[in-house]
């Protein structure tokens, strides 16, 4: 025995990890990692960016409704599922560092017949017999070091994916909200011009019945009648849809739509100038980079997974029985019996299956660190692209608020001008359908800096900072990962 742990001991203090260490890739400098629509726009700064954004909306629906989808979204449940599930791994690939052993307990009873040379005699014998078999695998090569090494790295990029998660949600939640809204404005708008054009063809027909109209000015009274209610019927469509979509991202079932947000009718919006820090914080904040850099300190541990199975395969076995003829003999220093000593394995040919896993490993290895370079890239790419469309959303925002009241104006004086006499029918006509198309196009141009905004925070990658722990529709959710 003693000869044993001394060849164990030996061989444990010269063990080794096959296969490459672990480096992480080289941050990107900071010119490189810069973000170049900061410059020469007032809509953002370079202030740290916030955390739970959607409060920079100020709007308590919009508010609650996140929370709720952090806590029950089904999508979130799933991936915190795959956490778990990562975890139980890692708990598997560290029982493979412990010994294992085995217990056994056995109870014979025979009868056996013997010639004395007096005739046969028949006897019956009972037998006990109590064991314990015990293994441990030297980690001479790091294979098991290296397989936790993986699990490691598989529970951040199960994390990472559940952080990853919580933005889209998060952002999903708040984009459908604000389409719900969007399309109750562009509704309302739609009820108002239909309102207006109902007036004017009332006007329309009475004038015709004076004999100051025709019916062909009445028919095109009608065309713009019937494209209102068109109009209005199609964005409460799209309204209700957005209700059901959000009711099933916060859990619910789509009828359980939230009464708050079937009465918005004004898109949320941030006024304020929105803080999105610098490149590098970007990048330390983004999850999917994260989930990226895990996976790839994942797949390089198990390079060294696949290497140790190249080399032999020590392990240190043992036994103990005790025998006895009744229960009480078990125990007994009589009883007893042991084996113990080494086993040696090793597979042949050397260059067979295990040296293509080799090579498997090491190519899965390399495609995760170009995925990881694909992970920094979108992230910078998804930023300048948001940046760049909020400016441009905020600026066609602000031009068509100015048509708007040009129109506005444009309208009431050909209102009151054909009223008088003064215009004919087409200009009226004209100037309300100019004024129609100018209350549907700044509806439009609301909707999109809403989303513009909405964008930006996603590709911020904020938002999953002390997210709870996501639960069934019904239940409490538990605190933080």
């Amino acid at each position: 025995m003693r000869t044993a742990l001394a060849f164990a001991s030996a061989l444990a203090l010269s063990a080794c990890a096959v296969g490459p260490d672990y480096r992480p890739p080289a941050s990107l400098p900071a010119d490189q990692a810069r973000l170049a629509e900061l410059s020469g726009t007032t809509a953002v700064t370079d202030a740290p960016a916030a955390t739970q954004w959607w409060h920079l909306f100020e709007d308590p629906a919009l508010d609650r409704l996140v929370a709720k989808a952090l806590a029950h979204n089904t999508d979130l449940r799933v991936a915190a599922a795959n956490v778990r599930r990562a975890r139980g791994l890692l708990s598997e690939a560290r029982a493979a560092a412990l010994p294992t052993t085995t217990t056994s307990g056995q109870f014979t009873r025979s009868r056996n017949v013997v010639n004395f040379g007096q005739g046969l005699t028949g006897f019956t014998q009972e037998v006990y017999t109590a064991g314990l078999d015990a293994s441990y695998e030297l980690d001479l090569f790091g294979g098991v070091r290296r397989s936790i090494e993986a699990s490691r790295g598989d529970i951040g990029a199960a994390e990472a994916a559940l952080d990853a998660a919580r933005v889209s949600v998060a952002a999903e939640t708040a984009l459908t909200y604000a389409n719900a809204c969007a399309t109750g404005a562009q509704a309302q708008v739609a009820r108002d011009t239909l309102a207006l054009q109902e007036k004017t063809l009332d006007l329309t027909r009475r004038l015709l019945a004076g004999g100051r109209n025709t019916q062909r000015d009445v028919d095109q009274s009608v065309v713009l009648v019937e494209q209102a209610r068109a109009q209005a019927a199609g964005f409460e469509a799209e309204r209700r849809a957005s209700l059901y979509a959000l009711a099933v991202l916060t859990g619910e079932p789509p009828a359980s739509f939230d009464a708050a947000a079937a009465a918005c009718v004004t898109p949320p919006a941030v006024r304020a100038p929105i803080a999105v820090g610098d490149g590098q914080a970007l990048l330390a904040r983004r999850p999917d980079v994260r989930q990226a850099e895990r996976q790839l300190a994942a797949d390089t541990a198990r390079i060294g997974v696949a290497t140790a199975a190249l080399y032999p395969s020590i392990s240190l076995l043992g036994s103990v029985t005790t025998t006895g003829l009744s229960p009480s003999d078990l125990g007994t220093s009589d009883s007893f019996g042991y084996s113990v000593g080494p086993l040696i394995s090793w597979n042949f040919p050397f260059s067979g299956a295990a040296r293509a896993r080799v090579r498997q490993n090491k190519a899965i290895a390399e495609g995760s660190l170009a995925s990881f370079d694909k992970a920094v890239l979108t992230a910078l790419q998804e930023t300048e692209q948001a940046l760049a469309r909020l400016k441009g959303a905020i600026e066609r925002e602000e031009a068509l608020s100015r048509a708007l009241k040009a129109s506005e104006s444009a309208a009431f004086i050909a209102e009151k001008r054909f009223g008088a006499g003064s215009d004919s029918f087409l200009q009226l006509l004209d100037a309300q359908r100019s004024r129609a198309d100018a209350r549907a196009a700044y509806a439009d141009a609301q909707a999109a800096r809403a989303e513009s905004q909405v964008a930006l925070f996603k590709a911020l990658g904020g938002g999953w900072e002390g997210a709870p722990q996501p639960v069934a529709a019904g239940q409490e959710p538990s605190g933080t990962r």
